[in-house]
């Protein structure tokens, strides 16, 4: 892997992170618009775009700064040590800030309003145990694919968000930073505020469990 500056990281992942909020907020608006009040139909081309932009996004930025996008995946890799702490602590920084952006982004394509809150409330155990859910399930693909297949980790971390979707009772948002973003666009892909720190705790705590339960799993055992 070629080494980048810190600047170029950083960069890396804001951009990546406002074009995957793009997507996520852009086909939402697109999704309920087209679907005729059909909201699976409108949650189908959600997920379709989101998954498949996850595929691109990974594949342009993991090689300049690992693509994570998710201060819950950032969280993980400063934890195992692969990556120093100094920069896994600016790496959300820029992840929250580029996805603001791309939420931004999204309402000026299709002549939303350019700020918004929120007013879609996503709230009860359920929707934060999914949460957990969806982050350990998240964490275990990445670290699943990384540890045996490592080219395949952009096409596995987006065939599971598209996966995550569905069988989550919250469509998967995984993601600290999306959940911020997504409380600023009162859109189909809206999460109210109130709703947000549930959904970031779980978040956290379903990746930190990933990390100890395949931090155990993946290691080999050494032979004599």
């Amino acid at each position: 892997m070629e080494r980048f500056s810190v600047l170029r990281r950083l960069v890396a992942e804001g951009l990546g992170s406002a074009l995957l909020l793009a997507v996520v907020v852009g086909s939402g608006i697109m999704g309920e618009r087209l679907a005729g009040e059909n909201v699976a139909i409108a949650l189908l081309g959600n997920t379709l775009a989101t998954g498949a932009a996850l595929v691109v996004l990974i594949w342009v930025f993991g090689p300049i700064s690992g693509a994570h996008f998710n201060p819950a995946v950032t969280l993980v890799a400063a934890l195992r040590r692969d990556m120093p702490l100094r920069l896994a602590s600016v790496y959300p920084l820029a992840q929250i800030a580029g996805a603001v952006l791309g939420v931004w982004v999204a309402h000026a394509m299709f002549g939303e309003q350019i700020l918004q809150v929120s007013t879609k409330l996503r709230a009860g155990g359920s929707q934060a145990f999914s949460e957990a859910v969806a982050t350990f399930g998240l964490v275990a693909t990445i670290l699943g694919a990384a540890r045996f297949r490592p080219d395949s980790t952009p096409m596995a971390v987006g065939l599971y968000i598209t996966a995550a979707y569905w069988f989550t009772a919250s469509t998967s948002f995984a993601n600290p930073a999306v959940t911020i973003a997504r409380s600023l666009s009162d859109t189909f892909a809206g999460i109210a505020p109130s709703s947000a720190p549930a959904f970031i705790l779980a978040q956290i705590v379903g990746a930190l469990i990933a990390a100890g339960v395949f931090g155990w799993l993946l290691r080999a055992e050494k032979t004599s």
